[in-house]
């Protein structure tokens, strides 16, 4: 049995934003996302309304004593928020497996970042400002000695992001389903040394 964290712990601060978790009320927000062709360009076919209601459920599981799942990004001072980023196990051969998000135990396979946000926020730098906060969730508050990011290989925006974290290309592995998907890692140890260093 894993102990669960404190619910001020999975509230995540950053210079501009507040970070935390998904709930069923942040329903208008994955739909807002998820629905949006542009956003899902490099991820996946976009979905209905009706199909993010319905797996809001699902989505809002949390691993580990609350340690892993999806988050939820506001601007300080915003009741509404803009984003949604993930710790969650990368699939390889299909979706994340949410009925497997069990807060007694780790998820089984690697641990990836990953983000989206709506368009009006695209550009200025909240991409990287929510990744390097997870980051630095992961490395601080569960036993991950690694992270892994995974992009459409012509996501190049993304992929500057990731970098700009201290993530490094790994070349081309299947995850989702798909054979040519781009992975980055990152360690513990680097990301220690990135910031003494």
């Amino acid at each position: 049995m894993i102990a669960p964290l404190p619910q001020a712990s999975l509230m995540l601060e950053t210079k501009r934003l507040w970070i935390s978790p998904l709930t069923i009320d942040d329903v208008e927000l994955s739909t807002a996302l998820l629905c949006d062709p542009d956003v899902m360009k490099y991820v996946s076919d976009p979905m209905t309304p009706d199909a993010v209601r319905q797996e809001m459920p699902l989505v809002t599981r949390r691993a580990a004593g609350g340690r892993f799942g999806i988050w939820v990004a506001r601007h300080k001072g915003a009741a509404e928020g803009f984003a949604t980023c993930v710790l969650t196990p990368v699939p390889i051969d299909d979706d994340v497996d949410w009925d497997a998000m069990d807060m007694a135990r780790y998820p089984d396979g690697q641990i990836e970042v990953g983000y989206l946000l709506r368009r009006e926020a695209w550009g200025q730098g909240f991409a990287t400002e929510i990744c390097a906060r997870l980051l630095q969730f992961a490395f601080e508050q569960t036993r991950l000695t690694q992270v892994v990011a995974t992009t459409d290989p012509d996501n190049r925006r993304s992929q500057a992001v990731l970098e700009k974290c201290g993530m490094q290309p790994i070349g081309l592995r299947r995850a989702y389903g798909w054979d040519d998907v781009s992975w980055f890692v990152l360690s513990k140890e680097r990301w220690q040394n990135r910031r003494t260093g």
